[in-house]
């Protein structure tokens, strides 16, 4: 008699995800240790890149553990860390939501993308960055600006792409939504939103960095605090080690809301991770 049992679909998917991600991470330790060698001989062992111009392991080692301790450029790193973290998270969300159902709207009514379109269409091509002098005259050189300026970059990839998700649900959905009169919220909430999710994440991903690089602009100009308060100190002092730890803390806190979403996603839409 075989008493083999037979296992679920879920449990093997969530056996080959935990391989797989067992050896993403692997091989991203391997990556991380090889260029932090590479970096290492390049600039402090054989002098091939010029310390002056690149720091060195050692050196970016050093201004992290003052940046950590003492502080620098009006706080510690976790100051900074904190407060760029809240402006993009704050910035992103609003302009998530608020695009979201914009684009939604816009992708389900064809009044609705006739009234809005023509205006996104003027507005689209500004880049974000061209909004910081006047989001600075209207708003000052507070965290006001600052969010006005990350609310911009992160609107335009979220409308975008959840109006693109909704025209590309398949026709036979909206036929039989129609037939069973599917209407009102119950049209968004079991139509319009599971079939466009997908694309809204993809939206959703790219305005988190454009997040992220928006903020790091905007804070070079009137910032108390926040990581491109550091970049900005650091090359007036002409730092290349703290400039580094900038741009690394900058890295490792978009990697990481990266990372927080992808787990959205993944609750959001679990039959994905059964493919």
């Amino acid at each position: 008699m075989d008493t083999t049992t037979a296992q679920s679909p879920q449990a093997a998917s969530t056996r080959r995800t935990g391989w797989s991600l067992s050896r993403r991470l692997g091989t991203a330790g391997v990556t991380l240790v090889v260029v932090v060698a590479l970096w290492h001989v390049l600039t402090a062992v054989t002098g091939f890149i010029s310390p002056a111009r690149f720091a060195t392991p050692a050196e970016v080692w050093g201004a992290l553990q003052q940046i950590a301790g003492d502080g620098y450029s009006n706080g510690r790193l976790h100051q900074h860390v904190l407060r760029s973290v809240l402006l993009v998270t704050m910035g992103f969300t609003f302009a998530a939501s608020v695009g979201v159902v914009l684009g939604l709207a816009m992708g389900a009514s064809r009044r609705v993308e006739a009234f809005v379109n023509p205006i996104f269409l003027v507005l689209r091509p500004i880049p974000p960055l061209a909004w910081i002098p006047l989001a600075i005259v209207w708003l000052g050189l507070g965290d006001a600006a600052k969010m006005m300026v990350i609310f911009v970059s992160a609107f335009v990839p979220s409308v975008i792409n959840s109006y693109t998700g909704v025209r590309q649900i398949d026709k036979p959905l909206f036929e039989a939504a129609a037939m069973l009169d599917v209407t009102g919220w119950r049209y968004w909430r079991e139509v319009l939103i599971p079939g466009a999710l997908p694309s809204i994440f993809t939206g959703l991903r790219l305005s988190l960095q454009a997040s992220w690089t928006t903020l790091v602009a905007a804070e070079l100009v009137g910032a108390i605090t926040g990581l491109g308060q550091i970049l900005n100190q650091a090359a007036q002092d002409i730092y290349p080690a703290m400039i580094l730890v900038g741009m690394i803390s900058v890295a490792i806190c978009g990697w990481a809301m990266t990372a927080a979403l992808a787990w959205i996603e993944r609750r959001a839409m679990p039959w994905r991770t059964l493919q």
